[in-house]
C-alpha cells in the first residue's frame, strides 16, 4: 500500500522500503514515546483531582497563556493540519478559505462569548443558559445538543485515526483499522479517567507546542527551498499542477451558483459554530479570572493564526513538490499531503515526528471532547435533573467517570462503523449543530432581557433538528459518487452544508418562541445575570484583583 509508489520521481528502493509512508517502526516508536511522556504528565496531574472543580475545570488553576495554548491544542485537530494542507495543495486559493474561516471564527468567540460566559457559568454551557431560565428543560436541551456535537466530532476523529494509522503503519483491512480505533479509544478513556480536565489540558498544551513547532520547521524548510519567496513557491505549485487557476478564487466554489451558496453556508457554519463548540466553551472555565479568559483567547488567536499561515506555505509546498495528482492518488487522498511533504523534506524521521504529532492531535482532541460530554451528562442531567441538586461532588464525579467509559465505548463502536465514511461530513455536522442549536441561545441569553425558556427550547431543538434533517437529505449522504450511501439518491436539499438555512431558522425560532411565550422570566435573575456577565461579581473566583 505504498503511497510513494504513485510518484515516478521517487526511487523504487524508497517505495519498497516503506510499506506505507516512511518507516512504520519509526512512526510507532515516536508515537509510543509521546504516549509514555503524556501518561506520566496525566498521572502527576491526577494527584490534585480532589473536587468537582478540579475534575471539570482543572481547579481553575491555569494561566491565560497555558489555557490559550490548550485551546489551540483543542481547536487544531487533524482536520486542520491534514485536511487544510491537502485542500490548499489541490484547490489553491479556495482551500486557504478554510484557514481564514477557522481563524475569523475566534473573533466572534472573543468579542461576543468568552468573557461573559466565563463570568456567568460554573462548569458547562448549560450553567449559563439555565441561569435565568427554567433549569430542567434548558439543561436537558443543552446536554442533548452538547452530546450530539461531541459524538459527531468524536466519530470524525476516531475514523480519522483509523485512516491515518493505516496509511502510516501499513495496516490494511477493516480489522486492523478497528484495532487501531480501539487502542485510541482505550488511551482516551485512561487519559480522561485518570487526569480529568487538568491532565487533558496538559496533554493539549504539549500537543499544541509539538504541532505548531513541527509545522513551523516544515514551513521554514519549504520557504528556504524557494529563496524565502512566496511568489516563487506559488509559481512552482502552478507549474507542477499545470493549472494557473490555483492562484485565483473559484476553483472549487465558483463553478456554479449552488457551489457559491454552499461556500456561504459553510462559512457561516465555521465562523459561528466555533463560538458554540461545547469543548471549546468549557475551556474558559479552567482559568481563575475573566481577565485570564480574555488573555487565553487572545493567546489562542495568535497561535492558531500563525499555524494557519503555515498551512498556506505547506499546502502550496505540497502542491509544488508532490503535485495534486500524486496526492489524490495516495490511499489517504487529500489528507496525505502533509505526510507526503514531510517524507519529501526529511525522510522517514521527519515523517515519523509529523505523523506521531498528527496522531497525538487526534488523541488530545478526543480527550477534550470526552470530558466535555461526560461533564455535560453528570453535571446537567444527573446532578441537576435526576438528583435535583441533592447530590455530592464525589457522587457527581463518580457518574462523570462512568459516563467517560460509556462515551469511550460508543466512540469506539461509532468510529469502527464510520470507517471509510466521509469524515468531512461528520465534522461539518458538528459545526452545523453547534452553530444552529447552541449559538442563538447563548447570544440571546447573554444579550436579550426578554428571552424566555420557550424561546431557548424552540431554538435548540429546532436548530438541532433542522441541521440534522438537512444534512441527511443533502448530497453529502446520497446522490453523488462521493456520498456516504453509494447508489442511493434522496438528496432533496442541494447544498452540502445546512448552515445558511438552519442557523437563521434557529435564531428565528428563539425570537418566535419568546414572543409567543405566556410566562415571564424572573427580572431579578435577569438583572443578576447581566451584572455578573459584565463584571464577574458573584462568579466562581472570576473577580479581577
Amino acid at each position: 500500500m505504498s503511497v510513494l509508489a504513485t510518484g515516478a520521481a521517487i526511487p523504487l528502493a524508497a517505495a519498497t522500503e516503506s510499506t506505507s509512508v516512511g518507516n512504520p517502526f519509526v512512526n510507532i516508536g515516536i508515537f509510543a514515546l509521546f504516549v509514555g511522556v503524556t501518561l506520566v504528565v496525566v498521572l502527576r496531574a491526577s494527584k490534585n483531582n480532589k473536587t468537582a472543580a478540579d475534575y471539570y475545570a482543572g481547579g481553575r488553576s491555569f494561566t491565560g497563556t497555558q489555557n490559550g495554548t490548550a485551546i489551540a491544542g483543542d481547536y487544531l485537530s487533524a482536520a486542520s493540519f491534514l485536511g487544510i494542507c491537502g485542500a490548499i495543495a489541490i484547490n489553491g486559493y479556495d482551500g486557504f478559505l478554510y484557514s481564514i474561516g477557522f481563524l475569523v471564527a475566534w473573533l466572534v468567540a472573543l468579542l461576543l462569548v468568552a468573557e461573559m460566559l466565563r463570568n456567568t457559568g460554573k462548569f458547562t454551557m448549560a450553567d449559563v443558559l439555565s441561569f435565568r431560565l427554567k433549569q430542567r428543560p434548558i439543561r436537558i436541551a443543552a446536554a442533548i445538543t452538547t452530546l450530539a456535537v461531541c459524538l459527531f466530532y468524536l466519530l470524525a476523529q476516531m475514523a480519522g485515526a483509523g485512516a491515518l494509522v493505516s496509511l502510516l503503519l501499513g495496516i490494511d483491512g477493516k480489522l486492523g483499522q478497528s484495532l487501531v480505533i480501539t487502542v485510541v479509544g482505550a488511551l482516551m478513556i485512561v487519559y480522561v479517567l485518570v487526569g480529568g480536565m487538568k491532565g487533558t489540558t496538559w496533554v493539549q498544551i504539549i500537543k499544541a507546542c509539538l504541532l505548531i513547532a513541527g509545522a513551523f520547521i516544515m514551513t521554514i524548510w519549504v520557504l528556504a527551498m524557494y529563496g524565502f519567496n512566496l511568489s516563487t513557491l506559488m509559481g512552482a505549485a502552478v507549474e507542477t499542477a499545470n493549472n494557473p487557476a490555483l492562484l485565483d478564487p473559484g476553483l472549487k466554489y465558483g463553478a456554479s451558483e449552488t457551489s457559491k451558496l454552499d461556500f456561504i453556508s459553510l462559512a457561516l457554519a465555521l465562523v459561528l459554530g466555533t463560538a458554540a463548540l461545547p469543548h471549546v466553551l468549557m475551556r474558559f472555565y479552567t482559568v481563575p479570572t475573566a481577565k485570564e479568559a480574555r488573555k487565553s483567547v487572545v493567546w489562542a488567536i495568535w497561535l492558531i493564526g500563525a499555524f494557519y499561515l503555515f498551512t498556506l506555505v505547506l499546502g502550496y509546498g505540497a502542491g509544488a513538490l508532490i503535485g495534486p495528482e500524486r496526492i489524490t492518488n495516495a490511499p489517504g487522498g487529500v489528507n496525505s499531503a502533509a505526510p507526503l511533504l514531510a517524507f519529501e523534506l526529511g525522510g522517514p524521521i521527519l515523517l515519523g515526528v509529523i505523523s506521531a504529532v498528527a496522531f497525538a492531535t487526534i488523541l488530545a482532541v478526543v480527550a477534550g471532547l470526552t470530558i466535555t460530554a461526560a461533564a455535560s451528562f453528570a453535571h446537567d442531567i444527573y446532578a441537576n435533573v435526576i438528583a435535583k441538586g441533592k447530590t455530592t461532588p464525589e457522587k457527581e464525579m463518580k457518574v462523570a467517570r462512568r459516563t467517560v467509559v460509556v462515551i469511550g465505548i460508543l466512540a469506539i463502536i461509532g468510529g469502527i462503523g464510520a470507517q471509510g465514511q466521509n469524515v468531512a461530513f461528520l465534522v461539518a455536522l458538528a459545526f452545523a449543530v453547534a452553530a444552529s442549536a447552541n449559538l442563538p441561545t447563548i447570544i440571546y441569553s447573554l444579550y436579550w432581557k426578554r428571552f424566555s425558556t420557550q424561546g431557548a427550547v424552540w431554538s435548540m431543538y429546532g436548530g438541532l433538528a433542522a441541521a440534522i434533517v438537512l444534512i441527511v437529505f443533502s448530497p453529502v449522504v446520497s446522490g453523488t459518487k462521493t456520498s456516504m450511501i453509494a447508489g442511493a439518491d434522496f438528496a432533496l436539499f442541494p447544498l452540502s452544508n445546512p448552515g445558511i438555512i438552519s442557523i437563521p431558522l434557529a435564531f428565528f425560532l428563539g425570537w418566535l418562541g419568546t414572543v409567543l411565550s405566556k410566562t415571564k422570566e424572573d427580572p431579578a435573575k435577569q438583572a443578576e445575570m447581566e451584572v455578573r456577565s459584565l463584571t464577574g461579581v458573584g462568579a466562581e473566583k472570576a473577580v479581577d484583583h
